[in-house]
């Protein structure tokens, strides 16, 4: 038999987290239920309960600590539980924030049910599937992000780690215009200045490795807009 999937439910309107909970266990899960941001923390955390949870409900005002605060908490001591924020704020830059505090997916209330439902099945099936990254390739040219390795034929390529995690922004948007901010935001984490050089740095150093030596032109310079690996390699 199937064992049960638990999900922590933190709400502090007792109305809805009893409605809520009632619909968690006839869809086959296991609710557990908190009225606060303190012990949804404790008890979210390794060794916290009893046991694991397979999906965090988090509600945005909870009393003590809100439910961001506890999101992003969980997410800084390395708890990746998939977390789905509700809150009465709609607004983009509310749903902003609460994902950039580590929210997998964010529901405004009044909200459905079952859509409510179909959205923490779909977290559980992302966060349950096997984690095998998959190896980027275009024409000859090979990045596998498990061993962190490259190659261009049978030819291995040393690269440093920013040129690596260059190359596989660019290779997994293969043949798209990818922006000079979307690889400070992805490789530097956003920790560099836009207006300097060491993008165009680094981008001229991984042509010299990665196409140069075997008379190919992989990477396109896009004035004013960024760079793209292109498919069509020649």
């Amino acid at each position: 038999m199937t064992s049960r999937r638990r999900v922590l439910i933190a709400e502090d309107d007792a109305r809805l987290a009893s409605v809520l909970a009632q619909a968690m266990s006839e869809a086959g899960w296991e609710p557990e239920l908190h009225h606060d941001g303190r012990s949804v923390l404790k008890a979210a955390l390794p060794g916290g309960s009893d046991h694991e949870f397979d999906v965090l409900l988090l509600d945005w005002m909870l009393p003590g600590l809100d439910g961001m605060a506890v999101c992003r908490r969980l997410r800084e001591l390395g708890v990746s539980t998939p977390v789905m924020m509700l809150t009465a704020r709609a607004g983009v830059p509310d749903r902003i924030a609460g994902l950039d505090a580590g929210a997998d997916d964010y529901l405004a209330k009044p909200f459905d049910l079952e859509e409510l439902l179909a959205r923490i099945r779909a977290l559980h099936r992302r966060a349950s599937a096997p984690d095998q990254p998959r190896i980027l390739t275009v024409g000859d040219l090979e990045l596998d992000p498990g061993s962190r390795r490259v190659n261009r034929g049978a030819t291995e390529i040393e690269l440093s780690a920013r040129e690596f995690d260059i190359l596989a922004l660019l290779l997994q948007r293969a043949g798209q215009c990818v922006t000079r901010l979307a690889i400070l935001d992805e490789v530097w984490d956003g920790d560099t200045d836009l207006k300097s050089n060491v993008i165009d740095v680094h981008i001229a150093t991984l042509r010299t490795k990665i196409d140069k030596p075997f008379g190919t032109q992989t990477i396109t310079t896009l004035r004013g807009a960024g760079y793209r690996l292109d498919t069509d390699t020649r």
